[in-house]
């Protein structure tokens, strides 16, 4: 997955327009240490700072963006020092029962998903834009949050940074042996979890099942939609703890709890490297329509195989710039 991103070093004297110019490459490494997108611009505004307090000491042996990485690396392990993982409801238990009582968990406890524009630098190339969605995919990120903090560190600046052992040693204030330790041992664990490469991004000719979703959600037909679902396809919704797998637990859900998204509308957007949807249900005064759910779907062998609806949109909406509601039409 190593491919470092074009960089040239620079020169001091340093403002905030120089670090500006990083914030995209450094949000993306902050989202994939902590897995939410919050976080990770609080973790990104703190490196600023510290960068600014110390660009006086930048003597340029390094990029600068290497040494935003580096702070911004180090801003994170404080952030992770005591503070529980984060998961998908996937990871927190076998497919639910969905008949009786279902009561939610604080949103710290789930992955979140980043927008595509917040970690996209724009000089990207298209080769860089396909190493940058496999390393931001929702299921990649969960897996990582299994990884001790400084074997994730580790990990993500050999893997995605492209970083020499040395400097990664230096960087965590450990031995180059210690740090090699540290990617056989996080290697090994995203092995043995086998989840972040069962989902692979749309090619361009199923983008069609992208529109064939639309569709069928919008006129809210089941059996429409399932066609482009695969049978064994799992649903969640973060902040419920509960998953649904196959066609039939699906359809009960969606035509039992989840009938009043029936006449919802959806907006495209792109999250964590993947097609996204804003879904707005009708409002309950009957004007217009309010936002429900924030809809990031993965697929493989031309099917749709993984859903998941984010319903903490109060946060999420304004990230992904999706409107607060939809007029009547």
């Amino acid at each position: 997955m190593a491919n470092p991103l074009s960089d040239t070093p620079s020169r001091t004297p340093l403002d905030a327009r120089h670090f500006e110019e990083h914030r995209a490459v450094l949000t993306a490494h902050c989202y994939r240490m902590l897995g939410s997108i919050a976080e990770a611009e609080d973790a990104v505004q703190e490196t600023m700072i510290r960068a600014i307090r110390a660009s006086d000491g930048f003597e340029g042996r390094s990029s600068l963006r290497t040494w935003l990485c580096r702070i911004a690396t180090r801003v994170c392990l404080d952030a992770l020092d005591g503070r529980r993982r984060r998961a998908l409801p996937m990871e927190l238990g076998p497919a639910n029962s969905i008949d009786g009582p279902i009561g939610t968990l604080p949103h710290a406890y789930f992955v979140e998903p980043v927008p595509d524009a917040l970690i996209t630098p724009p000089d990207a190339d298209p080769t860089e834009l396909i190493s940058l969605k496999q390393s931001v995919r929702l299921a990649f990120v969960a897996a990582l949050q299994h990884l001790p903090p400084r074997q994730r560190a580790a990990l993500l600046l050999a893997e995605v940074l492209g970083w020499p052992v040395a400097d990664i040693a230096e960087s965590l204030d450990v031995s180059t042996a210690a740090v090699n330790s540290m990617l056989q041992r996080a290697r090994a664990t995203l092995r043995s979890r086998d989840d972040e490469a069962a989902f692979e991004p749309l090619a361009e000719p199923e983008s069609l099942l992208l529109e064939r979703y639309l569709e069928a959600f919008e006129r809210y037909d089941i059996d429409a939609l399932l066609s482009v679902v695969h049978e064994d396809a799992t649903m969640c919704m973060p902040p419920y703890p509960i998953w649904l797998q196959g066609h039939e637990t699906i359809r009960y859900w969606m035509l039992g709890p989840g009938i009043e998204c029936v006449g919802s509308r959806l907006i495209p957007t792109r999250a964590s490297g993947l097609p996204a949807f804003g879904q707005y249900r009708r409002a309950k005064s009957g004007d217009g329509h309010e936002p429900w759910s924030l809809i990031v779907l993965h697929a493989r062998d031309g099917a749709i195989t993984w859903i998941t609806h984010f319903l903490d949109t109060e946060t999420l909406f304004p990230r992904f710039g999706l409107p607060p509601r939809l007029p009547a039409t």
